[in-house]
């Protein structure tokens, strides 16, 4: 029985998929428990939560362009 070869290209996208998927659950919660605080402490770090949930976000998306264009150029 032969094995299927792993496309390393397809790979990488897949695991990029699922951390981007995990970070959008992430802030979904982060920016519910944001809208039901009122503690001034809290309240920030919910902002700051969210705020590194989006470099993060844009970080992979970054890295998603990389690879598609990589996977272009074989």
């Amino acid at each position: 029985m032969r094995r299927r070869k792993i496309n390393p290209v397809n790979q990488a996208k897949e695991e990029l998929m699922k951390e981007i998927e995990a970070l959008n659950q992430s802030m979904e919660i982060a920016n519910s428990n944001f809208e039901n605080v009122s503690d001034p402490d809290l309240i920030d770090s919910y902002i700051y939560e969210m705020n590194a949930i989006t470099f993060r976000y844009k970080y992979l998306i970054r890295l998603m362009k990389n690879i598609e264009a990589q996977g272009n150029l074989l």
